[in-house]
């Protein structure tokens, strides 16, 4: 049982306090300083394995990931504002702090889906885009260039920060729609996609993604692809984490976990022609170069 004798864990927890006592997490000095410091801990490769975590930490991580989830909202639309003040609003990305972060991770998801679906998809759904829907911009513009891309999001003011993002752009303003809706309560157009994104912060507990990947293996076409991300080691502490035997429903083709600054893990699934259980796996079926 890894508790606070680890001293990853204990700095983690040092930082959990800082961090839950702050009035604010809107975008600041202190803010920022101690999300830099806590992404700093957790983003070297680190063996320690979350489900082995005490019940006092298991607590502890699962609200930190509910904090940094607030925090990162905050941080988005902070950004998004700043961007949707240009006229061209798409020239200016790199101005979010993470971009170069999402640019690697958008060529890794695309990486990733390109080694299993050699067709390009024509039409892919991307759910939890928010209000900076950065990993839906960089793939439509610069590796699925001519897919339509359908945001969903349950905030109606994030859709609307992020649609004029893209309104200056007349390319991406044809291919880019944005839903303002609960994916629970989309069935039967989910099975127009040939892919579909989950963002990781959809679905922050276990029981929640669960239900969210349980009802797309329900509603997706048989044969679609899911690109899940996930997190593991350190990285846990920050995002959920994402099983294989979570994916109920789907066939996992491959699970990546990056060893760079890219956060998350990429999982690649396929849905089923029919739902069929699948076995947990003790090991990622892909090990992290």
């Amino acid at each position: 049982m890894v508790c606070l004798e680890n001293p990853l864990v204990q700095k983690v927890c040092n930082l959990y306090e800082k961090i839950s006592s702050l009035e604010s997490l809107k975008p600041s000095k202190d803010v920022d300083m101690l999300l830099t410091h806590l992404v700093a801990t957790c983003t070297p490769p680190n063996p320690i394995d979350v489900t082995k975590l005490c019940t006092r930490i298991q607590e502890i991580r699962a609200n930190l990931i509910k904090l940094c989830g607030e925090a990162e909202g905050h941080l988005e639309s902070h950004f998004s504002s700043i961007l949707g003040s240009f006229e061209k609003p798409l020239d200016h990305l790199s101005l979010f702090p993470y971009y170069n972060n999402y640019l690697n991770l958008s060529q890794l998801e695309f990486n990733s889906l390109s080694k299993h679906c050699p067709n390009l998809p024509t039409k892919v759904a991307f759910v939890g885009s928010g209000p900076l829907p950065l990993t839906s911009i960089l793939l439509a513009s610069f590796h699925l260039t001519s897919t339509y891309f359908h945001n969903y999001d349950v905030d109606p003011s994030a859709n609307s920060m992020a649609s004029k993002l893209v309104a200056s752009d007349p390319d991406l303003l044809k291919r880019m729609v944005f839903h303002t809706t609960n994916i629970m309560d989309v069935t039967d157009e989910l099975k127009e996609f040939d892919v579909v994104f989950l963002a990781a912060l959809v679905g922050i507990d276990r029981e929640e993604k669960v239900r969210v990947i349980d009802h797309l293996a329900k509603y997706m076409a048989p044969g679609a692809t899911l690109v899940v991300r996930s997190a593991h080691g350190a990285r846990a502490f920050l995002y959920p984490v994402v099983d294989p035997c979570d994916l109920q429903g789907f066939e996992v083709l491959s699970v990546f976990h990056p060893t760079d600054d890219v956060i998350n893990s990429v999982v690649i699934a396929r849905k089923h022609p029919t739902l069929q259980p699948i076995q947990c796996l003790q090991q990622p079926l892909l090990s992290p170069l």
